[in-house]
């Protein structure tokens, strides 16, 4: 089995399901040291936050794509199978792109779309690759393992207060989350404020943001790691005064949907129930 992912979500999962020695191509973004990259940003580096996201705008009003793909590698790789996504054109490859990159290639090689808006969703996706890598018994195991840790987050935070929680995806302007992201605040032991579980994330108004009155505020800039949601959590601080503001890796443990999520519910609750929960490995989530 010689294995594309076109999204780094599906490396994640590929490589904790034990397959990663089978995958041949991968992004930019991907954890895959040695592995050759077909897939590159078209994002200009060095952007600030409201750059980027005008850079965004931008190109999709003008049907361009995020990200490119090397044509001439992927037909020489040769893959068996391809996992890309159809869910946010801005954050992966779609699936579309490579349906039309293969018919230009003539390649038979299967192609698997990992797109879930739901923490449930994530975990059958996780099946459906397992199954697609002849992984399914590992997958089973691998899923089974979550829902034990899912379910002793669940056990931690019972009983206690849940803390109103703004998760802010964007700072410059500021978005709100949607997908799985209010529902990870939800299992952590808080109440979600804003964002639409399942659902996109949407732009708001400061002032709407801040009549929510929340007491905790985290920052978790999509694609961005502890360091720049650190950074980014400095103007936020200043709109919220008083009201704890808590960073988090949002690349590797809210965004991306693979096994990481859970790390990321289990770094969420400790961030809300110091009391109840263990404190995640360093580099996860930071009180700022």
């Amino acid at each position: 089995m010689r294995i594309a992912s076109l999204l780094p979500a599906a490396t994640e999962i590929v490589c904790r399901l034990g397959s990663a020695e089978s995958l041949v191509a991968v992004t930019f973004e991907c954890e895959a040291p040695g592995v050759p990259v077909v897939v590159d940003t078209a994002i200009p580096a060095g952007l600030a936050p409201q750059q980027i996201d005008a850079w965004v705008a931008e190109r999709a009003a003008s049907g361009l794509p995020m990200y490119e793909l090397d044509r001439a590698a992927l037909r020489e790789l040769a893959p068996d199978l391809i996992l890309t996504q159809d869910l946010c054109r801005v954050c992966a490859l779609p699936a579309g792109t490579v349906q039309e990159a293969l018919a230009e290639i003539g390649t038979a090689a299967q192609v698997v779309s990992v797109d879930p808006h739901t923490l449930d969703e994530v975990l059958a996706a996780i099946t459906s690759v397992g199954a697609a890598a002849g992984a399914d018994d590992r997958a089973s195991a691998l899923v089974d393992g979550l829902h034990a840790r899912l379910r002793a987050v669940e056990g931690a935070v019972a009983g206690a207060p849940r803390p109103r929680t703004l998760i802010l995806e964007w700072t410059d302007p500021a978005y709100v989350p949607g997908h799985w992201v209010p529902e990870l605040v939800r299992r952590a032991g808080g109440e979600p404020l804003a964002g639409i579980e399942g659902g996109r994330s949407v732009a708001a108004e400061w002032a709407e943001l801040a009549a929510l009155e929340p007491e905790v505020v985290v920052v978790a800039p999509c694609g961005f790691g502890l360091d720049d949601a650190v950074a980014q959590s400095e103007p936020v601080r200043d709109r919220f005064p008083g009201v704890p503001v808590v960073a988090v890796d949002s690349a590797g443990y809210v965004v991306k949907a693979g096994p990481g999520l859970v790390d990321g519910i289990e770094a969420l609750a400790w961030a809300l129930h110091p009391d109840r929960v263990p404190e995640p490995p360093a580099g996860r989530i930071i009180r700022t």
